[in-house]
């Protein structure tokens, strides 16, 4: 089986390109051979960036796509070039994509630090992948209202979409007076599994609240957004929070890790799943024998309470990485146990599309969170914390 691989000091979660291009030399010569059972993950995205994480097609899962076509030789040829393509591009992949703490930028209003002072819980080591940050991007001054958004992007748990699912999120929402923060949480492709990633979600939301004097914001004014994984992520964090202890010595646990309202744009609910008709979350990190164990402590349709924040989710119907039915299965289980939910699912689109720009349809679908935080009370001026 592929396995993730660390080139020079790049990203260590990235498929080698060098196997994708014997998969795709395979495919070429024999239709239908590189989908097997020693083939990578079907991922529709491929991180290669010299220094944020950004989506270029993924030249496996072009292979799947052209077995749809079988016989068509311009389907092969396509992967074999986009395999070629992505090894060009791999080789200037060297600088380290995650954020430091102190790599600060006043000019621009951003800043990073660590969720911990010290080593992280279950820390494996001290290098960046080791130390899971949250960014921190300041609304214009004198528009701020006194919101604020933690923002968890997507990557199958593999890698950070930090510029789509990230950054842009970020400002999006900082042009309505809210102050972002973009967790870089840990990867399970470096070998933190579940609940590693779960520790470091709610972590994040209780130093926001924990904090929100210094950051000028409400602590009840609290919005949590994932995509994909980070979806899967954030339903996980607003299912399965903790209540703070209000004796602990670290004045950042003492408070809950509850957001106070929920966003979820295509997630991974379905994740944990020996399904592999679909992206496996187990068949992806090899613990298909663990699985079900698995799904019964990380699935989050199956902790949803009337205690679930307000929640508000889109996702395609052509969506072919994450079904539809996995974010519907969510969404049953809001209107089950109560919980105010807002959903929009769009005819086409296809995964991954952050904020949009893919179809006329879909590309709204942020205006309407901007109609449904309105709703919430979340863009009016706010009786901040004052300094």
């Amino acid at each position: 089986m592929l396995t993730p691989v660390k080139q020079g000091s790049g990203f260590r979660g990235r498929w080698s390109a060098e196997l994708a291009v014997q998969a795709a030399l395979a495919e070429l010569e024999n239709p239908g051979s590189a989908n097997g059972a020693n083939s990578a993950p079907a991922e529709p995205w491929h991180t290669s960036s010299d220094s944020a994480l950004t989506l270029t097609p993924d030249p496996l899962f072009a292979i799947i796509l052209a077995r749809r076509n079988r016989g068509r030789s311009v389907k092969r040829l396509a992967t074999f070039v986009c395999a070629c393509a992505l090894l060009c591009v791999s080789a200037i992949a060297e600088k380290e994509p995650c954020s430091a703490a102190g790599e600060d930028n006043e000019f621009l209003g951003i800043r990073t630090l660590r969720l911990w002072p010290g080593d992280a819980p279950q820390a494996k080591g001290k290098a960046c992948e080791d130390i899971p940050t949250l960014t921190i991007f300041a609304p214009q001054p004198g528009h701020e209202n006194g919101s604020a958004v933690v923002v968890l992007p997507g990557g199958a748990y593999v890698g950070l979409a930090a510029n789509l699912e990230g950054r842009q999120v970020a400002d999006w929402f900082t042009a309505r007076g809210f102050r972002a923060f973009v967790l870089q949480y840990r990867l399970s492709s470096n070998g933190y599994l579940l609940p590693v990633p779960l520790l470091d979600a709610q972590r994040a939301v209780q130093m926001v609240r924990g904090r929100a004097a210094d950051y000028h914001i409400d602590p009840n004014r609290i919005v949590i957004i994932g995509f994909s994984a980070g979806g899967h992520l954030a339903a996980l964090a607003s299912t399965q929070f903790v209540p703070g202890k209000p004796d602990a010595d670290d004045p950042i646990e003492r408070v809950s890790s509850r957001p106070d309202y929920t966003v979820l744009g295509y997630p991974w609910i379905g994740a944990i799943s020996t399904d592999t008709s679909h992206l496996s979350y187990c068949k992806l990190f090899n613990v298909m024998d663990r699985c079900e164990e698995l799904r019964a402590a990380y699935s989050p349709d199956l902790f949803v309470t009337k205690e679930t924040p307000p929640t508000f989710w889109f996702h395609t119907f052509n969506d072919e990485t994450v079904p539809v039915e996995q974010g519907l299965r969510y969404y049953e289980a809001l209107v089950k146990a109560g919980v105010p939910a807002e959903a929009h699912i769009f005819a086409n689109g296809r995964h991954g599309v952050g904020l949009g720009k893919a179809d006329a349809a879909l590309d709204q679908w942020p205006n309407l969170l901007e109609i449904w935080l309105r709703a919430q009370g979340l863009l009016a001026v706010s009786q901040a914390p004052k300094p």
